[in-house]
């Protein structure tokens, strides 16, 4: 607001409507910010796998005796 301010008391007018817009756009993700529109109210799966999935065998196959 103080830079509109400036902006407006040197008469700098293509400054002037380029504050105004971020101005306008920075009231409006504050306002959705406050209403808490922007942020999810439910989990979201991910799908996250079990440790079998990642440690590459399940447990229950034999491993291979070594030769002698």
């Amino acid at each position: 607001q103080a830079r509109l301010a400036e902006a407006h008391r040197e008469a700098w007018i293509g400054e002037i409507e380029g504050l105004e817009v971020s101005l306008n756009g920075a009231k409006q993700k504050l306002a959705l910010l406050d209403t808490g529109k922007s942020t999810r109210t439910t989990a979201t799966n991910l799908g996250m796998p079990g440790f079998a999935q990642i440690a590459g065998r399940s447990g229950t196959a034999a491993l291979p005796t070594p030769a002698i």
